[in-house]
């Protein structure tokens, strides 16, 4: 059965993804796309409907982010969001200004017109989350007002003769009360979409694509050990068999005993692998590297160079395979639009993403790249992989690299190795690796004094980073027991040779990234 769509247009907005993710929870399938897509794009992906998300833009701004308003003559359903809406009022003629009273967090909205497809069902009054700085002062004639919040007198507008809605509030995010029912009544009543996006359907689909493209040739796969890659090689694997050779390459900068652990399981799934081990050659090419990108770029390039050697061992090789998610497509493609924009902040760049199958000659094969984090590892429940794998915590390419900020070498790699393990242990020991989402020590370039022994010490202080997340898009930090907190601390002081002081990291995602690099 064909599935059908919603396009979200993505203006830059960190709750982008989080609107394709509630809309394919909805059951209906999202696509999520760079803001400059053209009109004929759009109506070759056959949407029934379209979201205009945020941004940290503004439509006044020098060259802000804009779409055609050719757009509006598609008879195809907009729900405009934030950004969205304010672009949707200023393409119809509307006037927008930097409001006097800016609105963060948790705003009370009333409904002034009920009798309206979008807010069918929705009491006239509830809590909704507002993220702006800027307000709509004049409406255009052909949309009309139909919300508003106490400092906001145009929360929600909607277009008197078309299918054209708009809030100035977040419907996707958990703080507003009814944004999934508002969401629910723009997709399947508004845009008419039946929800038949089945993550249990996608398995069989690609692995008889899979069989079919691949036929009788061969495939690598660059395996990280982490969710995606075990979940893209079982896909693979089903598909095709013993044609499909698994790559791990040993950076150096892996956690403890993190080798041993994926060909344990490696060995348990009858996934065939080949671990290289390139530590002098990783740590040799970041001497006197201190910038975090140009250890990402540096890193991805000794990638590209160890697969091409490994490919040429393999005959018959003619496709390359990554773990690959939608959210790695999406901020590839999104901020290659948005950076060249002004003030846009470019967040980081990623080395398995586009350049690698290009350089190597070969076709890449990406099983997983429609799906989210959390789709991947509902299919990898599917498919029986076990617990360990599912569950464990994200773990970024460059690996601990990014974790020590500044220049790197065997030593700092070292101390950090020896405090993860610590953390690790203590995670599981308090029964609390499950209930956080990411959990690591960052090694900063700074020493401190302290006092062992009644001996003076002088050594680098350490942070903890943990934090609790849906989606990885936002995350605030872990509240975590101080009786936890007081036991790796002792621990990491007391058995780790190098560490005298450990921090703990209380900002949230937004203003702060997960990691520190």
């Amino acid at each position: 059965m064909k599935k059908d769509s919603i396009l979200v247009l993505d203006f830059g907005s960190q709750y982008s993804k989080m609107i394709a993710r509630r809309i394919r929870d909805i059951g209906v399938y999202a696509l999520l796309y760079p803001y400059d897509i053209s009109i004929h794009n759009i109506l070759s992906k056959k949407p029934k409907g379209i979201v205009l998300s945020g941004s940290p833009f503004s439509v006044y701004d020098e060259n802000p982010p804009l779409i055609s308003k050719n757009i509006f003559k598609l008879n195809i359903p907009i729900l405009g969001i934030c950004y969205g809406m304010q672009l949707i009022s200023f393409l119809f003629g509307g006037k927008i200004e930097r409001s006097k009273y800016k609105e963060y967090g948790k705003s009370i909205f009333m409904i002034d017109h009920c009798k309206n497809d979008l807010f069918h069902g929705i009491p006239k009054k509830s809590i909704v989350w507002m993220s702006h700085f800027d307000e709509i002062k004049k409406i255009p004639k052909e949309l009309k007002v139909i919300g508003h919040t106490s400092s906001c007198a145009i929360a929600a507008l909607i277009h008197k003769n078309k299918d054209i809605y708009a809030v100035q509030f977040h419907p996707e995010v958990n703080h507003t009360e009814f944004g999934i029912p508002i969401m629910k009544n723009f997709i399947l009543h508004i845009c008419k979409c039946y929800p038949n996006w089945k993550l249990n359907h996608f398995v069989q689909e690609n692995v008889e694509k899979i069989r079919k493209l691949v036929d009788t040739k061969k495939v690598i796969l660059g395996f990280s050990g982490g969710v995606d890659s075990f979940v893209a090689a079982y896909i693979i694997h089903k598909a095709i068999g013993s044609s499909l050779y698994c790559i791990f390459v040993d950076t150096g900068f892996i956690l403890k005993e993190e080798k041993e652990k994926i060909s344990f399981f490696c060995k348990k799934m009858n996934l065939f692998i080949k671990i290289i081990d390139a530590k002098k050659r990783f740590l040799s090419s970041l001497i006197g590297i201190i910038d975090p990108e140009m250890k990402r770029k540096i890193i991805g390039k000794e990638f590209v160079s160890i697969f091409q050697e490994e490919s040429e061992k393999i005959k018959n090789v003619e496709f390359l395979a990554q773990g690959t998610i939608y959210s790695d497509v999406i901020e590839s493609s999104t901020y290659s639009s948005l950076k060249l924009l002004k003030n846009t902040f470019f967040i980081k760049s990623h080395h398995n993403v586009g350049g690698l199958p290009n350089l190597m000659k070969l076709k890449l094969l990406e099983p997983l790249k429609e799906l989210f984090k959390d789709e991947v590892r509902k299919i990898g429940k599917y498919l029986g992989i076990p617990k360990e794998i599912l569950y464990q915590h994200p773990f970024p390419g460059p690996g601990l690299s990014i974790r020590i900020i500044g220049e790197v070498n065997n030593k700092k790699i070292s101390i950090l190795k020896e405090a993860e393990m610590i953390l690790l242990q203590e995670l599981k020991n308090y029964n609390i690796y499950k209930s956080v989402s990411q959990a690591f020590i960052i090694l900063l370039p700074i020493k401190s004094v302290g006092v062992m022994g009644d001996k003076r010490t002088y050594e680098y202080v350490a942070v903890l980073r943990v934090t609790n997340t849906e989606d990885f898009m936002t995350a605030t930090f872990s509240h975590l027991p101080y009786n936890f907190l007081e036991k790796v601390s002792s621990r990491i002081i007391n058995e780790v040779n190098g560490i005298n002081r450990l921090v703990y990291d209380i900002t949230s995602k937004p203003p702060a990234t997960i990691e520190w690099e």
